[in-house]
């Protein structure tokens, strides 16, 4: 898979979840001793598994396969001696792999792992996968998953992104790469995600796009340990759970939080996305970035105390750009691309205390076939042939909108944006809400230079805040990054933003 960059910088089966509310819940990270204390409790429910993960079947259901953690291999063995369609039913124990780098555990079509109660499969910082290969329909419950050593951008759990996995009130920890690859069809629930060197999960198929994948009700905590945007600076290779060429997501019930990086990244082609009731909090980098993507709802979800590490590194730096912790970058509803919806709609969410807060960004320099396109050479949803992108076709109808992802048909209304700058710490640049792109200036035959997408993702493409309320000191950034305006000139001509909408300095003023 090759590395997509990163462009902040203008210039370039039905089941019961373990659910309760933030309050009382276990704090699992380690926050840093200066630390700001968390706001107020929220009654949106998280999913607490981390801490609490459900126990496995203490006896061999009926008809399984009892796998031996004393015997080394044993899981593999039996996995390549019986038939698909079997269930394995691992002891309590830690379980081991042969120490072969590429050993692994490779099953059939429609098998079933459970893990008895402290049932662990260990890759001993030698084994590099624990599930791969291309059988569909297998099922991983009730087991702890750790310490495999995946090369970068490759996963332990279902390497090989094959189709119709569940995994289940599974712990997926302390492993190298990401903890889990995604296929289509493929649930992912109940589940803790945690302490990965770069991902909890990639959902990212090789050669295809994924269809139908259910994140729900899972905790996703402290991944990228490995920290890799500093080993590849602007590798944009990073998150809680990244996705690639998703159609059809919901994202549901998740508490994801103290990442080192983005909480969740959909980078590059997916659509039709349901991101619902989540709670996003203390990541270090953005909360959500939707990028050259289109299609979602974003709805229902708390978004507290994130981008303060990455925000703040980037305004000591003395970049203007307002880095934000709802990112939507070249990403809008498109209504020729079949989805639940044809806008982005972000709605009844709270954000608090983050370090700014939603932005709207296009860059003009990024298009089909452009030196300025970081996402490694793709093209848009509506054009097939990518060489069709060129001069002169590109600079007429109906190539000229076709060539690039447009960040358009955007409606945030309903939501609730509080910021209390003494709870973030910072004086400056913490306060930002924005639309905005650059002026464009390359390559020499691009037909988009000049004002001209700035112009349009301002005032041209259905780009709307309304009916919100505002809590604090906020500021409002339109067209470029030096136009920095109040919230009286955000909602007069010729922007007209937030109608409808409330705005106080501070609550009970």
């Amino acid at each position: 898979m090759g590395i997509r960059k990163r462009h902040w910088a203008w210039a370039a089966a039905p089941l019961a979840l373990a659910l309760l509310t933030t309050t009382g819940c276990e704090d699992t990270s380690t926050p840093d001793a200066g630390a700001k204390p968390s706001a107020a409790p929220s009654s949106t429910p998280v999913a607490r598994v981390c801490a609490k993960p459900a126990a496995g079947p203490a006896k061999a259901p009926a008809g399984a396969v009892t796998v031996d953690p004393a015997v080394v291999g044993d899981l593999a063995a039996k996995t390549r001696s019986n038939p698909p369609n079997t269930t394995f039913w691992l002891r309590p124990g830690t379980h081991r792999l042969k120490p072969d780098r590429y050993a692994q555990v490779v099953p059939k079509e429609g098998n079933r792992y459970l893990g008895a109660p402290g049932a662990v499969l260990d890759g001993g910082k030698k084994n590099q996968y624990a599930f791969g290969g291309s059988a569909g329909h297998v099922t991983i419950r009730h087991l702890t998953v750790r310490r495999f050593v995946a090369p970068p951008d490759e996963g332990v759990v279902n390497h090989d992104s094959a189709d119709g996995w569940v995994i289940e009130h599974a712990t997926i920890r302390d492993n190298s790469g990401a903890g889990l690859m995604a296929g289509a069809r493929q649930q992912v629930r109940a589940s803790c995600l945690r302490d990965n060197g770069q991902y909890g999960m990639n959902a990212y198929k090789a050669g295809g796009r994924i269809t139908g994948l259910v994140v729900e009700g899972n905790e996703i905590v402290g991944n990228n340990t490995d920290d890799w945007e500093r080993r590849r600076e602007g590798c944009g290779c990073t998150g809680g759970i990244k996705f690639w060429a998703v159609d059809g997501a919901d994202v549901r019930g998740n508490w994801v939080h103290d990442n080192r990086g983005t909480g969740l990244w959909a980078d590059t082609n997916n659509n039709d996305f349901r991101i619902e009731d989540n709670v996003l909090e203390a990541n270090d980098g953005a909360a959500l970035i939707y990028e050259t993507s289109y299609n979602a709802v974003i709805r229902d979800n708390t978004i507290r105390r994130n981008n303060w590490v990455e925000g703040r590194e980037r305004a000591d730096r003395g970049d203007n750009f307002p880095f934000a912790t709802v990112y939507l970058s070249e990403s809008g509803g498109e209504p020729r691309i079949k989805a639940r919806t044809d806008k982005i709609e972000v709605y009844r969410n709270v954000l608090e205390d983050n370090w700014s807060g939603i932005t709207l960004w296009e860059n003009a320099d990024r298009f089909c076939n452009s030196p300025a396109n970081t996402s490694s050479g793709d093209c848009t949803l509506l054009v097939e042939n990518t060489d069709r992108c060129v001069r002169p076709a590109i600079a007429t109808a109906p190539l000229y909108a076709d060539c690039r992802w447009k960040t358009q048909r955007v409606d945030i209304h309903d939501n609730r944006f509080v910021l209390d700058k003494s709870v973030v710490d910072c004086t400056v640049k913490c306060d930002r809400m924005a639309v905005l792109s650059n002026y464009g200036t390359y390559p020499d035959w691009s037909p988009y230079q000049g004002e001209r997408v700035a112009e349009a993702i301002t005032r041209e493409q259905h780009n709307r805040w309304h009916d919100n309320v505002y809590v604090g000191p906020w500021k409002f950034v339109a067209h470029d990054p030096s136009r920095v305006l109040d919230f009286g000139q955000w909602q007069s001509a010729p922007y007209r933003q937030d109608a409808g909408s409330t705005f106080r300095a501070r609550d009970g003023g």
